[in-house]
């Protein structure tokens, strides 16, 4: 009888891992079947089975996720603002963009502002219509990587996480401001961070893992 049940417990367990796959568009993070709710999948950037919901990044009806069949979980875009404003100042590729904006070709966020058709993110030159760039400073943008942007445009609203204000020599002087029009998920697919800003959030939702 026990060995029957060691081997039951063990073909579940087999079967759980075997459940468990990643998203094409983003490997990071995993599909899990949602214990809660049998028609529905958990997204998380933990491996941890069975997952824990809170921690994940939300629920979807369909693999891969669109907008109509996914719905975020509101700790972990708490978690996510929490990282971006601790550690989005010192990610390599935002860094490199600030040096960027500062250099004598700059970008000119009139021409990025009129292909896009709207200003987006905190104040600063795109905002209020200046040209940013060219030694004078404003503000650059954090954007997911899903759907980058070519080089001098600005992303699409849904696609900002939030940015950071630079002076002329392209250094960030200010600390990181949430756009407050970005979504996990879009037609273009799920949330895509850089590897170093990845690195932080997962370090970050294990620390509240050991919470639980």
């Amino acid at each position: 009888m026990m060995l029957a049940s060691r081997f039951r417990t063990a073909s579940r367990l087999h079967s759980a891992a075997r459940a468990v796959s990643s998203l094409a568009s983003n490997p990071n993070i995993r599909v899990f079947p949602n214990p809660q709710s049998p028609t529905t999948y958990l997204l998380s950037y933990l491996d941890t089975t069975p997952p824990n919901p809170s921690l994940a990044i939300g629920t979807t009806t369909t693999v891969p996720p669109t907008p109509r069949s996914f719905t975020a979980n509101n700790r972990f875009l708490s978690i996510l603002h929490d990282v971006l404003s601790r550690h989005a100042q010192d990610d390599p590729h935002l860094r490199g963009q600030a040096q960027a904006f500062a250099s004598p070709g700059g970008f000119s966020f009139i021409k990025a502002r009129n292909a896009r058709g709207s200003g987006t993110g905190a104040g600063g030159a795109s905002a209020e219509g200046g040209a940013g760039g060219a030694g004078v400073g404003g503000w650059v943008h954090l954007s997911d990587e899903r759907n980058p942007p070519d080089f001098g445009r600005i992303a699409w609203p849904e696609d900002i996480l939030g940015s950071v204000e630079v002076d002329g020599k392209g250094e960030i002087i200010g600390n990181f401001q949430a756009s407050g029009t970005y979504r996990i998920v879009t037609n273009e697919g799920i949330l895509g961070l850089s590897p170093f800003l990845t690195e932080k959030l997962v370090a970050r939702l294990r620390e509240e893992e050991k919470k639980l």
